[in-house]
């Protein structure tokens, strides 16, 4: 039988502690040359509004002896604008719903082993990133966390940070009073952390251990003015990568990876986000956040960055003062990370008796694909 596994019996089953564990594996795996993935890759094909496109964006990877994975999303976009501040929007069907699937595969014998919707896990493999970071780049005696944002994507990094680190105190700004403060008390029931609810962002930066951009915003959020010494910087959304002026402050820029190259096709290999196809390639959206042929970024900071593999291979341990201001991302190893989580969360539902059961059957045919 196949298993159709929804958001909630995700979040039943899956732990902070166990998506780190599974990516810390994944990405050993990719660096030793047994699983392999490649960057997003994004379809965009025109609508009858002129002002939106629908988007096809899917990534992948599998390991030997274990799971292969793709996850496909299908929307909607579109651009919106409130007092100033630009955001995407997206949906499928309808505003409110959206479509974002997980198909597991057994990669001993190709069968389909699960439909997982992306919601949970997707925010909690981005999490676990920041963890990772974390982990491996902040100082040991890291206990206080700074946080710009207060939604999901920091709901799960708070999570992670205080499954790797002795997290004592957050501070945390989102514009939204009413956002942060509540985020706040969750954070003090869920882990009985000191938290300081901030009026303004540069307040987060002082006596920060952590540094961490959760937000939706389309621009760079951690301001280069506030960074303090021996602080570790992690950013999400923002346009992906922190500003010119951050990355001049950085010490040491930890990357997990990069995609590796179509076999014998090295040219071909690249370190972007992803890439994007198009109909109807003269098409203005009008977008200015994802704009037309816009790539997302690659490599940034060649001089100073240090891979996963430069860990197990003990060529850098990383950082080297308590001074020095580190960075961390995961590069484009998004479908990296699918097989091995979808993989960990398909086994603790089939243990679990957990999942909605159809006949694999359905899924076959007799006739040669």
């Amino acid at each position: 039988m196949t298993l159709i596994i929804n958001n909630d019996h995700v979040s039943r089953l899956l732990t902070m502690e166990e998506t780190i564990e599974v990516l810390e594996d994944a990405y050993k795996a990719l660096a030793a040359g047994e699983a392999v993935c490649r960057p997003r890759i994004d379809i965009q094909i025109p609508t009858s509004d002129p002002q939106k496109a629908y988007q096809w964006g899917t990534m992948e990877g599998g390991k030997a002896g274990g799971y292969f994975a793709i996850r496909m999303k299908s929307d909607i976009i579109y651009e919106t604008e409130y007092k100033g501040v630009r955001s995407q929007e997206k949906y499928c069907k309808e505003p409110g719903l959206f479509c974002g699937l997980i198909f597991l595969t057994n990669t001993e014998n190709g069968e389909p082993l699960a439909f997982i919707n992306d919601g949970i896990l997707q925010h909690m493999r981005v999490g676990a990133d920041g963890g990772i970071g974390v982990k491996y780049m902040s100082r040991k005696d890291s206990h206080v966390v700074g946080m710009l944002g207060s939604g999901g994507m920091a709901e799960t990094h708070i999570d992670a940070f205080v499954s790797v680190r002795e997290i004592k105190k957050l501070q945390v700004f989102s514009p939204t009073l009413e956002h942060r403060e509540k985020f706040g008390q969750w954070v003090r029931d869920r882990h009985g952390l000191e938290v300081k609810v901030c009026d303004k962002p540069e307040e987060v930066y002082k006596g920060a251990d952590i540094i961490a951009g959760c937000t939706d915003s389309a621009l760079p959020v951690i301001d280069p003015d506030h960074l303090e010494a021996g602080q570790h910087v992690l950013n999400v959304g923002a346009g992906g990568m922190v500003s010119k002026e951050v990355q001049n402050l950085i010490d040491i820029y930890f990357r997990f990876g990069n995609a590796p190259s179509p076999e014998g096709l090295p040219e071909f290999g690249i370190s972007d986000e992803f890439i994007t196809y198009a109909a109807r390639q003269d098409k203005d959206y009008g977008f200015k956040l994802k704009q037309k042929g816009q790539r997302g970024h690659g490599m940034v900071m060649e001089d100073r960055v240090v891979y996963f593999k430069d860990f197990l291979e003990g060529e850098n341990k990383g950082r080297r003062s308590d001074n020095q201001i580190t960075y961390s991302e995961r590069g484009n190893l998004q479908g990296n990370q699918f097989h091995a989580v979808a993989g960990r969360v398909y086994e603790l539902a089939k243990n679990a008796g957990i999942g909605n059961e159809i006949p694999t059957e359905w899924l076959l045919q007799d006739i040669r694909d």
